[in-house]
């Protein structure tokens, strides 16, 4: 299997993030608070 998927890779264009988009996801991450009740997930964005 190791054969099958070696010679059939191809290479992909390497994505590079902006320093904004960084830094968007980061502060994103820090507001989101997951709150479980009762077996339920509610997701808040603390902004």
């Amino acid at each position: 299997m190791e054969k099958i998927y070696s010679a059939n890779r191809r290479k992909e264009n390497e994505l590079k993030a902006s320093d904004r988009t960084v830094k968007f996801l980061l502060d994103y991450s820090k507001s989101l608070k997951v709150t479980e009740a009762k077996g339920i997930k509610f997701e808040s964005n603390m902004n």
